[in-house]
């Protein structure tokens, strides 16, 4: 296994949501086979969430998933809520998708996935 995180797109529920109100979960995968994925520093970011409409990238803080310096192999799975979104046009009703990736503390960054397209309502 690499040490460079690999994600893999899991799903995004639920597949429609009112603009301003409901929140999306994504959740990814991923493997990285030094185990230095996810950080404890709470002021660090190591998760990215972008709106492919507007190239918006939402920051997260992935949790340390292994402890310090063990090298070790994890896999799993994670869920990241965007608590809420937008229509960025006039219209009543638009389809989103997003981008997302991870880095590691040694700053490697993993592959980019795109989830499934999100229909968002007035």
């Amino acid at each position: 296994m690499s040490t460079t995180p690999d994600i893999t797109f899991e799903s995004v529920a639920p597949n429609s949501v009112k603009a301003f109100k409901d929140s999306l979960v994504f959740t990814i995968g991923y493997k990285d086979g030094d185990g230095d994925l996810g950080e404890n520093n709470a002021a660090a970011t190591n998760l990215f969430l972008t709106d492919k409409r507007i190239n918006i990238t939402y920051k997260y803080r992935l949790s340390q998933l292994a402890p310090t310096d063990a090298k070790v192999a994890i896999q799993g799975k994670v869920a990241i809520t965007l608590k809420s979104t937008e229509i960025t046009d006039n219209s009543s009703s638009q389809q989103a998708t997003f981008e997302i990736y991870v880095t590691d503390r040694a700053g490697h960054k993993s592959n980019t996935v795109t989830t499934g397209a999100v229909t968002i309502v007035k």
